[in-house]
C-alpha cells in the first residue's frame, strides 16, 4: 500500500482531551474521521481523551483502499486503543457503520479494556443480493457507485469516496463473518443508535447484534430525523448528549 498519497482535507485523524477516561471512535467503510469529528469534539469537551484514527486506505483514494485488508483496518483501531490505554485507566469504544463492526471486534477480543460500547447504525451484515455475486463482480469491475453522504441535513460532508471499491468490500464481508461468529463474547454495556431511515444499512445487523451480544445492559435509541451518517445529521446532538451521559454512567468519577 502506498504511503505517498495525500490525505484529503478533513479526513485527518483526530486526537484531543486529557485525563484518565478515554474514548476511541471508529469511522465507517469508505468514510473518514470527518464523520465523527463533531462527536469526538463533544466528548473531549466533556472531559474524555478521544482518538479518531483514519483507517488505512480511507481519506485518500478509493483505488488505494482497494489494496488494503480488513486486518489492517482492525490493527489501526487496535493500536489506537492501546495508545489510549497507555494513559487512561478506563476506556470505551464507539463506532458508526463498519466502525461499529470494528468496535464490536475490539469488545470481543479485549473485553477487559472496552468498558462501554456505543454503536450508531452499525453494520455486520446486509440483505443486498448483489453481495452474493461479489466474487464474480470484483473480477469484472473495480468499483460500484458510492454510498457516501447519506445525510438528511443539508451541507454536510463526511469526506468519503464516491465509489465502493469491490476488493475492499469483499474484505469487509470477511470481517463481518468474523465479528458475527464471536458476538457472544461482547459483555460491555451497549448503547445502540438506529436511524428510522437508513439508505445504506438495513435492519439485519440490529437483529443480529442486540440479541447476539452477552451485554447485560443494552439500550436502544431510535433516531427519527437522520439518515445513515447520523453523527452529522439532525439527531447528532441527541447522539452526543445521550452517549456522553451513558459513558459517564459507566465510567469512574
Amino acid at each position: 500500500m502506498s504511503t505517498n498519497i495525500p490525505v484529503r482535507p478533513g479526513a485527518e485523524p483526530y486526537a484531543a482531551g486529557e485525563g484518565g477516561r478515554g474514548v476511541l471512535l471508529c469511522h465507517g467503510f469508505t468514510g473518514s474521521p470527518a464523520s465523527l469529528r463533531p462527536w469526538a469534539e463533544h466528548l473531549a469537551n466533556e472531559g474524555y481523551v478521544v482518538r479518531v484514527p483514519r483507517l488505512p486506505g480511507h481519506g485518500t483514494t478509493w483505488q488505494e483502499m482497494n489494496t488494503t485488508t480488513w486486518q489492517q483496518w482492525y490493527d489501526e483501531v487496535d493500536a489506537a486503543l492501546s495508545d489510549l490505554r497507555a494513559t487512561c485507566e478506563w476506556t470505551a469504544v464507539c463506532g458508526m457503520s463498519m466502525g461499529g463492526a470494528l468496535a464490536l471486534r475490539l469488545a470481543e477480543n479485549r473485553p477487559d479494556e472496552v468498558a462501554a460500547l456505543v454503536l450508531v447504525n452499525p453494520a455486520i451484515a446486509l440483505k443486498r443480493f448483489d453481495l452474493k455475486l461479489l466474487p464474480v463482480l470484483r473480477r469484472l469491475t473495480p468499483s460500484f457507485p458510492g454510498i457516501s453522504n447519506d445525510v438528511a441535513k443539508p451541507g454536510q460532508d463526511e469526506v468519503a469516496y464516491d465509489k465502493v471499491p469491490l476488493h475492499a468490500l469483499a474484505q469487509q464481508l470477511e470481517m463481518w463473518r468474523d465479528v458475527r461468529y464471536y458476538l457472544a463474547r461482547v459483555t460491555a454495556p451497549l448503547l445502540y443508535f438506529r436511524s428510522q431511515t437508513d439508505h445504506v444499512v438495513d435492519d439485519t445487523s440490529q437483529g443480529l447484534i442486540l440479541p447476539g451480544v452477552s451485554s447485560e445492559i443494552r439500550e436502544f435509541v431510535e433516531l427519527p430525523n437522520s439518515y445513515h451518517v447520523a453523527t452529522l445529521d439532525h439527531d447528532a446532538e441527541l447522539i452526543f448528549t445521550r452517549s456522553a451521559a451513558f459513558l459517564a454512567e459507566h465510567a469512574p468519577a
